[in-house]
């Protein structure tokens, strides 16, 4: 016997929140059906997938609340009609999968499926992306300039000269900046910047 699959279901619209609900009611999949973002996260699901109708803005904010939270669960996207250029917009932000409504129920049970399947990789990545921009956000815009140049690998006198401040000066920032981010060493506050993505690779 199939096990029973979680699906959070974000939907503004009453109608097709219950043809949904309705569909997918036999296949052994328990629907949450929630009206919109902010009240999914009153109520965050602990399991399974997210099925989220593509406002055309929805998906992003979805996106920017797990990372900010470190809480991930794979996205699917759905949208009556959607253009090639919304798809990718959702997908580029983070949705694993993007349906065309409306579809038949299988589609919907394949994308659950294969969401699930693909989200211990990508969720793990997410979650370090999560807690490195957490860490990032606690500094000073000054030391996120510290943090850049020091990325770019200059020493603290030429980061000194590009921000016009001592490299005394620089050595507190840098050290502020350690202490703050909970890094040993310089190259590990390097890879958090490079994970939180606010340096390149």
């Amino acid at each position: 016997m199939d096990r029973r699959r979680n699906l959070a279901l974000i939907d503004g619209n009453f109608r097709r929140r219950a043809a949904i609900s309705h569909a997918l009611a036999g296949c052994n999949v328990h629907v949450e059906p929630f009206e919109d973002i902010a009240e999914i996260t009153y109520r965050w699901p602990r399991s399974g997938a997210i099925l989220v109708a593509d406002d055309g803005h929805g998906i992003e904010e979805l996106i920017e609340h797990m990372t900010d939270h470190g809480q991930w669960l794979p996205v699917i996207g759905f949208s009556e009609g959607p253009d090639t250029g919304r798809v990718v917009r959702a997908v580029l932000a983070g949705a694993l999968d993007y349906l065309q409504w409306p579809c038949p129920t299988d589609k919907i049970l394949t994308a659950i499926e294969l969401a699930e399947s693909a989200a211990g990789n990508i969720g793990s990545l997410r979650l370090r992306e999560a807690r490195a921009r957490s860490r990032v956000q606690k500094l000073t815009r000054r030391e996120r300039e510290v943090l850049e140049g020091v990325a770019d690998g200059l020493s603290n006198r030429l980061i000194g000269e590009k921000l016009r401040i001592s490299p005394r000066t620089v050595e507190i920032h840098r050290a502020n900046m350690l202490n703050k981010m909970g890094a040993s060493h310089t190259s590990e506050a390097i890879r958090i910047a490079i994970e939180a993505s606010l340096v390149g690779s």
